[in-house]
């Protein structure tokens, strides 16, 4: 399993989001490139980085952003946030994002995401964001009939690389990550899935160690993504990846 710091992105400044309202936020730094190379530092395998304006507006905003990330840092990135074309798809994987994450897009059009798992194999994840377990689309604002479960059995053959699961209600909160409900999701899938929202500390981490490895009958819980809680100091990012070292079975793999 491994441990992810996130950066959000709004008017190209890192920003933690509560509940994925865009009018409560707060700013952290106006250095993405800086932020990234702090968390690098402190030994971050991968970064998580979402475009919030580009949730919003349907296409890539915070460019400026994302590249001086790119150039500040060597470990891989994972991008989300407005990309719906294949044109899109393809440009950011060319400027060196080792993963695009698909949200919006997978919900509205699913024969996408097959096409793009098919023309770059291993570089797709998809973005499933719920609120009461309804997918939620456009950078939040509209939650669907879509239940999260069903949308991603949708991808179970298509190639996707990781769900990224996020409880929309907990998500910048600290109240503590939804275990059972993404446990749920991964025992439901193959897909590997990738834990998001509200985690709060070192618990959470503990918790989700122990279900990393592969479930019987499903995929597993492969990464856990963590924002407001390593900048407000309430997760010692370090000491969250020296937990998963402790823990995790040294067969395993992230």
């Amino acid at each position: 399993m491994i441990v992810i710091p996130a950066i959000d992105l709004k008017d190209g400044k890192c920003v933690r989001l509560f509940q994925g309202d865009m009018h409560r936020d707060t700013v952290y730094s106006d250095n993405p490139g800086a932020m990234a190379l702090r968390w690098q530092g402190e030994g971050a395998e991968r970064l998580h980085v979402v475009d919030l304006n580009g949730a919003f507006a349907g296409a890539r905003v915070n460019q400026e952003a994302v590249e001086a990330i790119l150039k500040a840092i060597t470990i891989p990135v994972q991008l989300g946030g407005g990309i719906r074309d294949l044109h899109t798809i393809e440009a950011l994987l060319k400027t060196g994002i080792f993963r695009v994450i698909l949200g919006t897009i997978a919900c509205r059009n699913p024969a996408l995401v097959h096409e793009a798992c098919r023309l770059f194999p291993g570089r797709i994840s998809v973005g499933i964001d719920a609120r009461g377990g309804k997918v939620a689309i456009q950078g939040w604002a509209e939650v669907t009939d879509m239940e999260a479960v069903a949308l991603a059995r949708r991808f179970e053959d298509a190639g996707v690389a990781e769900i990224i699961f996020t409880d929309i209600a907990r998500d910048g909160a600290l109240t503590g990550a939804n275990l059972p409900a993404t446990i749920h999701l991964a025992q439901t899938i193959s897909i590997p899935v990738i834990l998001s929202g509200g985690v709060a500390g070192i618990e959470d981490i503990e918790a989700a160690i122990t279900h990393a490895g592969p479930f019987p009958s499903g995929g597993r819980i492969s990464g856990v993504i963590t924002g407001k809680a390593i900048y407000d100091g309430r997760l010692d990012f370090k000491a969250a990846l020296l937990k998963v070292r402790q823990m995790q079975p040294k067969n395993e793999t992230s």
